[in-house]
């Protein structure tokens, strides 16, 4: 009998890859929807379970599971936030990630939010979508070549946006705890608050650890930014002081902040919410008010056709080597 993995979060557009990929015929549950508490029982019959960033694996996800006989819970992404680690020990049940698929499709993305707010092509096109070509000074800006850019998180995303931005001739700023030797070819590596003050664009690529970076920018990073610095996130919500940024562009103490990742994202994005009122907090709707000085995107920098490929097909390496070897590559474990 072939292993059958229940897949959650499959889109329409990504089941003819899942299916193309299945070089190891695996028995292939694919499930729209996210993993939730209200459809677990969709694992019922399988032998292991393949999420994405926004499903549920809590607790009470992995007890419900463990119920089920499963053993593996592995992840098509690179962060893992959303598994309880110490729960899955607990059963015994092995995680797995994909450490990396095409750093373009973030970085690439990124790059894009900071270009829109930095030329303010978000605020023409809104202003030109009502009939307004009126030029006001607002569409006065910088060039990105004479520009330097700040990139936290030199993994393989920041450092292939970092060599983007280079390929424009802008100056490239890093900072990260890791300085690999990839990324010292691109970035010059300064401190954290060398790097928020002399950056005209910042971008985050730095993996989240519940408990230990909650907040990394926060108002004290914030208020050392120049007045015209554009923030993006494209990492994770956690990590950026969403009301420190709410009340820095009020004040314009800072110009613009793009973010594909959200608080409380798992309440947001695969939904149509028919407005931003019905964001789940405050401060979200807030900075949602603030459009086109606020960018949002529903946690898409991923979406590309390399990516997907890469993400599954390193999804399927992982369990076959497991289920082959008894040995789980790319294994995440609780610290």
């Amino acid at each position: 009998m072939a292993f059958k993995i229940a897949c959650y979060g499959v889109h329409d557009y990504e089941v003819p890859f899942f299916k193309k990929l299945n070089k190891y015929d695996y028995d292939l549950k694919l499930i729209t929807a996210f993993l939730t508490h209200d459809n677990v029982e969709e694992i019922k019959g399988c032998d292991a379970v393949l999420l994405r960033g926004n499903c549920i694996a809590d607790a009470q996800n992995l007890a419900k599971m463990n119920d089920y006989g499963i053993k593996y819970v592995f992840t098509r992404t690179i962060g893992y936030d959303h598994i309880d680690l110490q729960a899955a020990a607990g059963y015994g049940m092995k995680v797995a990630r994909v450490p990396g698929y095409s750093a373009y499709s973030v970085a690439e993305l990124a790059l894009t939010l900071g270009m829109m707010l930095f030329r303010h092509t978000a605020y023409a096109t809104s202003r030109t979508a009502q009939g307004n070509y009126q030029v006001t000074p607002t569409y006065f800006s910088k060039e990105a070549h004479s520009s330097t850019i700040g990139i936290i998180g030199t993994g393989h995303i920041g450092v292939t946006e970092a060599e983007l931005w280079k390929g424009m001739g802008a100056t490239v700023l890093g900072y990260d705890v890791f300085q690999s030797d990839a990324a010292k070819q691109v970035v010059d590596f300064v401190s954290l608050e060398e790097l928020v003050e002399k950056s005209d664009i910042i971008s985050l690529h730095v993996p989240y650890f519940p408990g230990q970076n909650d907040k990394m920018i926060n108002a004290d990073l914030i208020a050392k930014m120049q007045p015209h610095t554009i923030l993006v996130n494209t990492a994770r919500g956690e990590l950026v002081d969403y009301d420190a940024v709410l009340a820095a562009l009020k004040e314009n103490r800072l110009d613009g902040f793009a973010s594909d990742v959200l608080l409380e994202e798992g309440q947001v994005f695969g939904k149509d919410l028919g407005s931003n009122d019905q964001l789940p907090l405050p401060v979200l709707r807030d900075l949602a008010k603030l459009y086109p000085k606020v960018l949002f995107t529903p946690h898409m920098g991923s979406l590309t056709e390399p990516a997907l490929e890469g993400m599954i097909s390193v999804s399927y390496d992982n369990f076959h080597t497991a289920l082959t070897t008894g040995k789980v590559p790319n294994e995440v474990t609780a610290k």
